[in-house]
């Protein structure tokens, strides 16, 4: 296993996948003022999220994500038809998803619908609320790679 400071060095691809511009602004300026070491990438819709993971269109030369933030509402598409897709998809099943959800009604669906999702988080609904969860994503990424298998 690399050493934990590599790791934690390591430059983390993160995909937003959320339809409402001012969150979007929001998200990213929480992720910049907390000097996190991230490329962060914004799509607004299914369809979009769906080509960038697949490297597809527009996005062919984009990175694969490291972690999805999923908005479950979505124009088109929902966040549950995008989760589903990444789960049958053995190449991108391995893609964190961390659901942005408003209540645990949106947990709920995603739970009813039997869709293995890594990681539920409540939205911040104040904009000086974001940073908390720009620390939340952090947390869980840290431990995830602290988790990661050795790499032969």
């Amino acid at each position: 296993m690399a050493s934990d400071s590599a790791q934690e060095d390591r430059l983390v691809t993160i995909l937003l996948v959320e339809p409402n511009p001012g969150d979007t602004r929001l998200f990213t300026e929480s992720f910049k003022d907390a000097k996190l070491k991230n490329s962060l990438y914004t799509v607004a819709d299914a369809d979009a999220a769906l080509d960038f993971v697949n490297q597809r269109r527009e996005y062919a030369d984009e990175p694969r994500p490291d972690l999805i933030l999923l908005e479950p509402k979505l124009p088109g598409r929902s966040g549950t038809g995008v989760l589903a897709e990444l789960k049958n998809e053995p190449s991108l099943r391995k893609i964190p998803v961390v659901v942005l959800t408003s209540s645990e009604v949106g947990a709920d669906i995603f739970k009813s619908k039997g869709l293995d999702v890594d990681h539920f988080v409540q939205k911040p609904v104040e904009p000086e609320d974001y940073i908390g969860f720009v620390q939340e994503i952090e947390g869980f990424w840290m431990a995830l790679i602290q988790e990661e298998p050795e790499e032969a």
